[in-house]
């Protein structure tokens, strides 16, 4: 495996303003002298995490997605992170992943925040995703999937987990420590892109944007301010530390039910 170089950008979200977002991210990006391989954005990154899904739901072929694949090709990177979508008559709160050459990839957020009503306003999503980019394989999450350890168990599928996330400041200690733990049990590398200041809802968010090794050490943390961070993620030892500890090949097997992955035999 080569080495991987992500860029995480952790910073404050406009509320209900996508136009106003874009611009503001679109500036960031602009300064990015070299972008390295993922750039990644947070959750619901052009609107804050709002309930409004039928009033702010962009389609496919919207404005935000089209800004993401400019930016994706200018930067020879893939642009990652979640947008309201309105697909086939439902909302989605959907991790888009944008690449240079045009393509576009999703993962629909499967466990939906049902504390603030998320499941009254979005269609779950129904499988677990992994993508392929310059060597590696990667597992995009959203949120409060990070709680649900199952869904994320790596099959030895996945290099890296990617969350996406607005995770109140009141949990910031599950945040992290959750993270951690994903990449021990899942021998893999673990990023995660939380959001900074107060929504629309006055809310309040720290960040904690990081990255984490599969031994669960800390290679980068935002802390609670504006941040952007660039981590280089080593391919040759995370499969040196996997032929070396394999607890990989002692996992339990199982079966998620409506997982298109499972059902196609990769439990």
């Amino acid at each position: 495996m080569r080495d991987l170089t992500l860029t995480l950008i952790q910073t404050t979200t406009a509320w209900h303003d996508p136009p106003a977002n874009r611009l503001a991210y679109g500036e960031q990006l602009q300064h990015l002298d070299v972008a390295g391989d993922v750039v990644v954005l947070c959750e619901m990154f052009t609107t804050g995490f709002t309930m409004a899904s039928a009033e702010q739901a962009e389609s496919m072929d919207g404005p935000t997605v089209g800004w993401m694949l400019e930016h994706a090709s200018r930067l020879d990177a893939v642009v990652c992170g979640s947008v309201v979508i309105r697909d086939q008559g439902e909302c989605y709160n959907r991790l888009v992943w944008a690449r240079p050459d045009g393509e576009v990839e999703h993962y629909d957020k499967r466990h939906l925040f049902r504390m603030a009503d998320e499941h009254a306003h979005y269609a779950p999503g129904r499988d677990r995703r992994v993508f392929a980019w310059r060597d590696w394989r990667i597992c995009p999450q959203i949120c409060y999937d990070l709680r649900f350890p199952v869904f994320s168990r790596n099959r030895d599928d996945y290099d890296l987990l990617l969350y996406v996330a607005n995770w109140p400041a009141p949990r910031t200690a599950q945040w992290l420590a959750l993270l951690r733990a994903r990449a021990i049990e899942n021998q893999c590398y673990v990023a995660g892109v939380n959001r900074i200041g107060l929504d629309g809802n006055d809310v309040p968010y720290a960040g904690g944007s990081g990255c984490w090794d599969p031994l669960g050490r800390s290679l980068v943390e935002a802390g609670e301010v504006h941040q952007v961070l660039r981590v280089g993620l080593d391919g040759g030892a995370l499969s040196a530390y996997r032929s070396g500890f394999p607890a990989w090949m002692d996992a339990d097997r199982f079966h998620i039910e409506g997982d298109v992955a499972a059902e196609d035999g990769l439990t």
